[in-house]
């Protein structure tokens, strides 16, 4: 932009010497370098932290699906990639085993039911102690226990999805085992029923930037097309200001400047999920500061959102 509004100096300068408006002094020869150090210090650079801008990315949380049970996987119904809603069947593993076992758990409770009842009557005719019977109602609660976790394995045999979303890259095939084991989690399910919009700007010009204020984005996905939104927050912390515990003393490292995140919450719902996750872009923050150079940040942004369609990076 500044080149533009430059040459177009340039421009007009060479007009009026033409049509001898102006004699081309000294004064007129340097005054392009008077206007670049005046656009410089009273727009552009005050347009960093009046209307700062930094690059969009466009993200969806990540569930890792890792089964609750082992066992072998005997149906894969979900189609990579379609929508599901919360409780739709992801795949299902060989519940015999765990049908057995409450079976069996069903049994000995029943078993031990009649052993109670049995001496709960002799112990109304003062033929066995009190603890007799203390001890059978022990084994029935602890068989009834028992048969509830029995009952819990065998309904997550049955793997559903956690929400609104859907499954990508499914490789999970009718046969194979899977594990209870959570550093082997067998699909990535993408839930869809929130889209994150992260915008990265330097430290220096993220100060005045605050919940609530206008933002425009243009993502290359869309070319051409400038969404509006909003500022949800400045995130309070970035991973180098992680300090993790440790048993020795601090040691002095090389600190970067690293750019601070800003969500921003899109304003039309419907193109937040048309945005595929890992789309890119541009956004640009309105602050409260600098008001006038606000104009010249909405035309910097919407040239950008133009040369997305012949601009790949």
């Amino acid at each position: 932009m500044i080149v533009v509004l430059l040459n177009a100096y340039i421009a007009l300068l060479a007009a009026l010497v033409w049509l001898r408006v102006i004699r081309l002094n000294l004064f007129w020869k340097l005054s392009p370098i008077l206007v670049l150090c005046l656009l410089l210090v009273g727009f552009f650079i005050p347009m960093t932290w009046g209307a700062p801008s930094g690059p969009a990315l466009v993200g969806r949380q990540s569930v890792a699906i890792v089964p609750n049970v082992a066992g072998e996987v005997v149906d894969v119904p979900v189609v990579p990639n379609a929508p599901l809603k919360a409780g739709d069947v992801l795949f299902r593993i060989d519940p015999t085993p765990y049908e057995a076992q409450l079976k069996s758990l069903d049994a000995q409770l029943q078993l031990a039911q009649l052993r109670l009842d049995q001496m709960t009557q002799l112990a109304q005719k003062q033929a066995t102690p009190e603890f007799n019977v203390q001890q059978r109602q022990a084994e029935v609660d602890q068989l009834k226990g028992q048969i509830e976790a029995a009952q819990w394995n065998l309904d997550k045999t049955t793997v559903r999805a956690p929400s609104d979303g859907f499954v990508t890259n499914v490789t999970l095939r009718k046969g194979a085992r899977v594990a209870a084991l959570p550093l082997a989690p067998v699909m990535a399910f993408i839930d869809a029923s929130e889209t994150v919009v992260v915008v990265e700007l330097t430290q220096n010009t993220a100060r005045y930037v605050e919940p609530g204020q206008k933002v425009e984005v243009t993502f290359k996905f869309l070319p051409g097309v400038v969404a509006g939104g909003t500022v949800e927050q400045v995130l309070p912390a970035i991973a180098p200001g992680l300090l993790a515990p440790s048993g020795s003393a601090f040691a002095p490292a090389d600190f970067q400047a690293a750019p601070f995140a800003v969500r921003v919450k899109l304003d039309a719902p419907e193109l937040a999920e048309r945005l595929p996750a890992g789309s890119v872009g541009t956004a640009a923050i309105f602050t409260a500061h600098v008001k006038p150079t606000h104009i010249i940040r909405r035309i910097l942004l919407r040239q950008t959102a133009w040369l997305n369609y012949v601009n790949p990076f």
